[in-house]
């Protein structure tokens, strides 16, 4: 696997250019999968909230499907939410790199993937393209942050071994890895947290990442990417807190 970052001008909120960013990109390879931060994203699609018209918590919670009050996390530095069936902070509300605003996410993250794909294919006329949003999460028991994809487009999500024997000759029954996610690791490491100004990433040479040209589209329920909260295994610590109801969006 191949990984290279790009620098790029500073993205300015409330809006700037996405497209524009873009060009920073000089040539792409067939089977590579593009990473962009889902801050220029945002930022692009005009979703800045001033800091002076709002609290981070107040627009977090509006963005929510649900949360956990922020008195409950330990030392208050972390506002719980779940939000498109991701366990993220603040629903992705950061004031980092954002001047004067707080960031959103996209409205829509799984549309503004489509749409950097269908740019990108066309500006490199190539067949093979996936493309990642990526922003950072933390992991329980660990210090720091890790990559995130919050939407995915132009590759199945999963790899499978399902049916297949490891080195021992055992069948594997459950095990599949999650491709987005451990794409996204590898970009937003390449990419930074800080002042690096490396909003976007290319990866090539990925080994079985199965290709496709339209959304992906589970045969069974087993194949899902997403998986129902209360089908999940950590379901047992989800539902042992008092979720809140977050409220309709901005």
């Amino acid at each position: 696997m191949q990984i290279k970052a790009i620098k790029t001008r500073k993205f300015l909120p409330p809006q700037d250019n996405l497209w524009e960013l873009l060009s920073n990109i000089k040539s792409l390879k067939e089977n590579s999968v593009v990473a962009v931060t889902s801050k220029v994203v945002s930022i692009a699609e005009g979703r800045c909230i001033k800091l002076a018209d709002v609290s981070k918590d107040e627009l977090a919670i509006l963005e929510a499907d649900k949360y956990i009050p922020r008195e409950l996390s330990p030392n208050g530095w972390v506002l719980h939410t779940l939000k498109n069936n991701m366990l993220i902070a603040s629903s992705g509300v950061d004031e980092s790199n954002g001047a004067d605003y707080f960031i959103l996410w996209p409205k829509d993250p799984k549309a503004s993937a489509k749409k950097i794909w269908q740019f990108l294919k066309e500006k490199f006329k190539v067949k093979n393209l996936g493309v990642i949003i990526t922003d950072s999460r933390l992991v329980p028991l660990r210090r720091g942050v890790v990559g995130i994809a919050i939407a995915f487009f132009g590759f199945k999500p999963l790899k499978d071994y399902r049916g297949k024997k490891d080195l021992f000759g055992r069948e594997f029954k459950m095990e599949t890895s999650n491709m987005p996610d451990s794409l996204a690791t590898v970009a937003v490491l390449e990419m930074g947290e800080g002042s690096e100004s490396k909003p976007i990433s290319i990866i090539e040479e990925i080994a079985d990442l199965e290709f496709i040209q339209k959304e992906y589209e589970a045969k069974t329920e087993d194949d899902l990417f997403e998986i129902p909260e209360k089908e999940d295994m950590f379901y047992p610590f989800l539902s042992s807190v008092k979720w809140k109801k977050g409220g309709s969006g901005i």
